[in-house]
């Protein structure tokens, strides 16, 4: 029989977790609002973003690395969609699919010959634990739930106060109105997917003392994705809901219900969408195109 202090230990393990994976969530969703492209490449970048924060920060120290990590990403995020995805708008979203996850497994490869196929570790300043009465938090987990709030408040005042934001707005409501008021469309669609895979390589740094380091923790990518689903696929808020229920329900379903470990996330997913297919928060727009 559990205590209080182990649902209390294990609500915080799972809202931590859901943060990271709202953190990858938001990427997904804004690059979708822009192009409606869904990048299963997504969690790649967060898998990036920690290997190259594993060799920045032991350069430069943890918080430089980490802006050179994150800013490195966010150019690979830029390329991608100035080089590539650019020249197959109007394909077939099948076309998208295979694209997308090809460079999944691209990124993995290229990861894996850089800096191995062992797993790594990243020190970072959030070693520790935090105690709350009988209750002992890890640090480096209330590290992730302090950014994502600080993420979410920051994104929320740059999409309403900044030109940049409100621009990035337009464009992924009506990009030929937006064109025809004079706004580089093509340019602010690379910039959403740079914003996207920043986002990741940080969730990816701020994880990666929980999980370590390999070529395959981009597959927390999906469930980041299932998240999206399961809030309302184009929905900030629903995204990041989603996620906080995937995350807080993996510890209390891995430990009751031990045959199910590791794919609770996809089965809430069904169940949500058998019983609400649109996601918990509908969109309260429809893209004019």
């Amino acid at each position: 029989m559990l205590s209080l202090q182990d649902y209390t230990t294990l609500f915080v393990t799972g809202a931590s977790q859901g943060c990271a994976y709202g953190l990858i969530a938001l990427g997904f969703v804004l690059i979708y609002k822009a192009t409606e492209v869904v990048n299963f490449a997504h969690g790649e970048f967060m898998m990036l973003g920690a290997f190259a924060a594993i060799t920045l920060t032991s350069l430069f120290g943890f918080w430089p690395g980490l802006i050179c990590a994150v800013l490195a990403v966010g150019t690979v995020g830029y390329l991608l969609d100035a080089v590539v995805m650019r020249r197959i708008i109007g394909q077939s979203q099948t076309s998208v699919f295979i694209l997308t996850v090809a460079f999944g497994f691209i990124f993995r490869s290229i990861a894996g010959m850089i800096w191995g196929w062992d797993l790594l570790s990243l020190s970072t300043p959030f070693s520790g634990s935090f105690d709350m009465g009988s209750v002992s938090i890890r640090s480096d987990r209330i590290a992730i739930i302090v950014l994502t709030v600080v993420m979410c408040a920051g994104l929320f005042f740059f999409f309403a106060r900044s030109r940049l934001g409100v621009a990035m707005q337009a464009a992924s409501q009506n990009q030929l109105a937006a064109y025809y008021m004079g706004i580089p469309v093509k340019r602010l669609v690379s910039i959403v997917w740079a914003i996207g895979a920043m986002i990741a390589a940080l969730a990816g740094v701020f994880n990666a003392p929980l999980t370590q380091v390999d070529t395959q923790i981009g597959a927390l990518g999906l469930k980041a994705l299932a998240g999206s689903v399961i809030g309302g696929f184009g929905s900030i808020p629903g995204a990041l809901l989603g996620c906080l229920l995937i995350g807080v329900a993996e510890p209390f379903a891995d430990y009751f219900l031990p045959a199910i470990k590791g794919v609770s996330a996809y089965i809430l997913m069904l169940v949500v969408l058998f019983i609400k297919p649109e996601g918990l928060i509908v969109q309260t727009f429809q893209k004019k195109v």
